[in-house]
C-alpha cells in the first residue's frame, strides 16, 4: 500500500471468507457496510442500506454485479451504488481492492 493512497485501507478478511453470490456485513457507529463477491471474485462494498426503504442490502440477491433488496425488489449495481431503471437512488460505494486473496476496505 502507498502513502499516497487516499484512504486508510483496513484489512477485512481473505476473499474466500465471502460466500460466493453473497455478503459480509461490517458493523461501525456511522452505518453498517455490506461487502458482496460475485461469481466471478470480484468484491464491491455498500453501505447496507437501501435507498428506497432502508432494506438490508446484505441479505440481498447478488447476481452479475448487481443485488437486488430483500425488501422490495430494487437493483442496485455493485460497481457504483446506482439503482437499476425505472428505480431511482444510489447506496454509498466505498472502495475495495483485492491483494494476494485479501480484501481491503477504505474508509475516510
Amino acid at each position: 500500500m502507498s502513502a499516497h493512497d487516499a484512504h486508510p485501507w483496513i484489512r477485512l478478511c481473505r476473499v474466500d471468507d465471502i460466500p460466493r453470490l453473497g455478503s459480509r456485513v461490517v458493523e461501525r457507529a456511522e452505518g453498517n457496510l455490506a461487502v458482496f463477491r460475485t461469481a466471478q471474485d470480484k468484491v464491491f462494498a455498500l453501505l447496507d442500506r437501501c435507498p428506497h426503504k432502508a432494506g438490508p442490502l446484505s441479505q440481498g440477491i447478488v447476481h452479475g454485479e448487481s443485488v437486488t433488496c430483500p425488501l422490495h425488489g430494487w437493483q442496485l449495481g455493485l460497481e457504483d451504488g446506482r439503482a437499476r431503471a425505472p428505480d431511482e437512488g444510489c447506496a454509498r460505494r466505498f472502495p475495495v481492492r483485492v491483494d494476494e486473496g485479501v480484501v481491503y476496505l477504505g474508509l475516510d
